[in-house]
């Protein structure tokens, strides 16, 4: 049974930084696009940066330069770095493993809160 487990999360002033990370149990990690997502009180869950298998990442045009994301094949461990946090980056960050094989699949973290205040 694939499970996802998120940490790091927590209240942090604005200009700081976290490390957020998500272990993956089962044998999904190394064929999967990892992602963190996250979802601010009243809008839509949005994508903030993936990670293909052989580690290629893309990132939101609004976290470039601030979040870093990596992953450690060893380990089934995704992480991102958080820097330079802002109020509006206040939200529930969600990580997610998604592969395809014949179809498509999509797992995912319990959430983990992260809160800038000003």
């Amino acid at each position: 049974q694939v499970q996802l487990v998120e940490s790091g999360g927590g209240l942090v002033q604005a200009g700081g930084s976290l490390r957020l990370s998500c272990a993956v149990s089962g044998s999904i990690f190394s064929i999967s696009v990892m992602g963190w997502y996250r979802q601010a009180p009243g809008k839509q869950r949005e994508l903030v940066a993936s990670i293909t298998s052989v580690g290629s990442a893309n990132y939101a045009d609004s976290v470039k330069g601030r979040f870093t994301i990596s992953r450690d094949n060893a380990k089934n461990t995704v992480y991102l770095q958080v820097n330079s946090l802002k109020p509006e980056d206040t939200a529930v960050y969600y990580c997610n493993a998604h592969y395809h094989f014949i179809r498509e699949y999509d797992y995912w973290g319990q959430g983990t809160q992260v809160t800038v205040s000003s």
